[in-house]
């Protein structure tokens, strides 16, 4: 029997060993590829500029590519302009005394995602520390191209770490830093179609139906452990509207939904909520239990003092239901009752 034992535990222990080879080999020609553009956009944006030749030589040279060597992939027109863009953007700007180590750090960051993710970032986002800044959690949280878009498309950069906590006084460094990371504010619910009046259950349910995208909307490590996951207390039953394991924090998180205002009795309950799951739940290895209330809307001054005194960490965001438009095309759209005149005057028919 040990001996089966034994086996079993060496056959995993090489199959893990060969997978994370093969993970590296995968990440090595990856990065061979995206540093061989570079230097053909280097080459390319050099003899342009230095000898005088337009744009015209990119087609001539896509095509004398594709017939001299017809088993190399990737030398599409499109696909070599894009190459001298990404020397442009991220190489010929590099100037001053460190340009040499911040040459590296870019082209170590540039190298370490898809070659469609640098597309992606080159075509969305004209500052590059915005793109290195999606670059980073790219490579931290496995993004895939199109959560990446997406990430790009709500302005993720704008929500991580914006929600009201008390992090710093209930939890030690760094950890207090990583959760502020991984929570935000707001969050963007608009993949669920729901109408007034609701109640928080129903928005519930809808999470639920949906929770492949409510998950990404979460962010990366966020694990499904339960709605109205049963918790008893010294005999009496209470249950969490929603309650998650985040892998890379290593901690239960509770998250109750609250439709309207936030509240400070909120803070209290689920205060209670962390202790118990603290007590019931939590392994010796996990970090405390969070906290986070999704409320419609909150007064920023209400939740600070809220929160001030609990001895959990606790953090409170809102959500939204459809996505806020820019207010420049907020100004271009008719208002409710400039449409209703309009019916009004056409007899309703609106024609």
């Amino acid at each position: 029997m040990n001996k089966v034992l034994f086996y079993s535990s060496l056959l995993t222990d090489i199959k893990k060993r060969i997978q994370q080879a093969q993970a590296k080999a995968i990440l090595s020609v990856n990065a061979e590829m995206i540093l061989m553009y570079w230097d053909i956009g280097r080459i390319i944006a050099h003899r342009q500029e230095n000898e005088g030749w337009g744009a015209s030589v990119i087609p001539r040279l896509s095509r004398d590519i594709q017939n001299e060597l017809p088993e190399q992939k990737g030398f599409s027109e499109r696909n070599i302009k894009f190459m001298v863009q990404l020397y442009k953007q991220y190489e010929s700007s590099v100037i001053g005394k460190q340009a040499v180590s911040q040459l590296e750090e870019r082209k170590q960051l540039v190298s370490q995602i898809p070659w469609g993710h640098n597309i992606l970032l080159m075509q969305k986002l004209a500052e590059n520390d915005l793109r290195f800044w999606y670059m980073e959690q790219t490579i931290r949280n496995g993004w895939s191209r199109d959560t990446l878009a997406d990430m790009i498309k709500n302005k993720a950069h704008e929500k991580q770490g914006a929600l009201t906590h008390n992090f710093e006084k209930t939890l030690p460094s760094p950890q207090s830093d990583l959760v502020r990371q991984n929570l935000k504010d707001p969050y963007i619910f608009d993949f669920i179609t729901m109408s007034e009046p609701f109640v928080e259950r129903e928005l519930e349910t809808e999470l639920i139906k949906h929770i492949e995208k409510f998950l990404i909307e979460l962010g990366a490590g966020f694990a499904f452990v339960g709605r109205q996951y049963h918790l008893e207390v010294s005999g009496r039953d209470f249950y969490l509207d929603l309650l998650f394991y985040h892998i890379r924090l290593r901690c239960f998180i509770v998250i109750e939904l609250k439709k309207g205002e936030f509240k400070p009795e909120y803070a209290g309950k689920m205060n209670f909520y962390c202790s118990a799951v603290d007590d019931l739940l939590r392994h010796k290895s996990d970090q405390p239990s969070i906290g986070l209330i999704l409320c419609e809307s909150k007064n920023k001054i209400f939740a600070e003092y809220a929160l001030r005194d609990m001895n959990k960490p606790i953090g409170v965001s809102e959500f939204e239901l459809t996505r806020a438009l820019p207010d420049n095309l907020k100004s271009s759209l008719p208002s409710i009752e400039e449409i209703e005149a309009v019916l009004i005057c056409d007899g309703g028919t609106g024609l």
